[in-house]
């Protein structure tokens, strides 16, 4: 016990803090990356959020409060921790903004609970929160409709150049041929087509429609397609 009392009492006498600040800062940290992180997973437009990135949120302004914890005043300590920092590299794809401003904000949060500005802290996160709930349920910024990816297969002797205009035009918002390619060895062509449905759309009607121009051969029609496809 001797040891560990003389451990903490060097590290306090270095840093200026003792172990009970160090709790007290760490858990309320961790707490407001909690709540940031359910608010994250709730305002998230997929509803399904990365479980990584959700606990990221959580750990990271803990980890943000040790390190400024341990920087205190010393200027050699923040060098040092500046140098280690560059050692690392991040090999995750990187976010949309929305989980860049996520990360900026648990970081802040840290930056508070390490400085020791705690009631700060709380102040930032439920205003902060508050403000993601009500852009989240006014959906601000959110288009009317989604662009959608519409695959048809056509058969190698129809002339496909305007085969689906007047179909498209009476179904969608705006399209665009993105890809023509064969398929089943050069026996079928395969259109892609970037299309914005209208509000109202009546998909098996829509679906029915480029199915009389295209002979009843295949047509996808991918509600959530992936952005590279695109």
């Amino acid at each position: 016990m001797e040891m560990f009392d003389s451990i903490f009492e060097t590290a306090a006498s270095e840093t200026n803090i003792t172990p009970m600040s160090l709790i007290i800062a760490m858990g309320a940290g961790l707490i407001l990356g909690l709540v940031i992180s359910l608010v994250y997973m709730k305002t998230h437009e997929s509803k399904s959020p990365s479980l990584g990135f959700a606990l990221t949120l959580v750990i990271l302004p803990g980890v943000i409060t040790i390190i400024i914890l341990l920087i205190g005043n010393s200027v050699a300590r923040a060098f040092s921790l500046a140098g280690a920092f560059q050692i690392i590299r991040f090999r995750s794809a990187p976010g949309n903004p929305r989980d860049i401003a996520y990360v900026l904000f648990t970081m802040a949060v840290g930056l508070c609970c390490g400085m020791g500005f705690l009631l700060y802290a709380v102040i930032a996160t439920v205003i902060l929160c508050g403000v993601m709930i009500v852009l989240d349920l006014a959906k601000f910024g959110r288009a009317k409709s989604v662009a959608q990816l519409l695959k048809i297969t056509v058969p190698e002797n129809l002339d496909y150049q305007n085969a689906f205009d007047s179909v498209l035009q009476k179904y969608t918002l705006s399209y665009r041929r993105v890809k023509v390619k064969t398929v089943d060895m050069g026996s079928l062509y395969e259109l892609q087509y970037r299309v914005t449905a209208k509000p109202d759309l009546d998909e098996k009607e829509f679906i029915d429609a480029l199915r009389c121009r295209n002979g009843n051969l295949n047509i996808t029609l991918l509600l959530d397609a992936p952005q590279g496809e695109f």
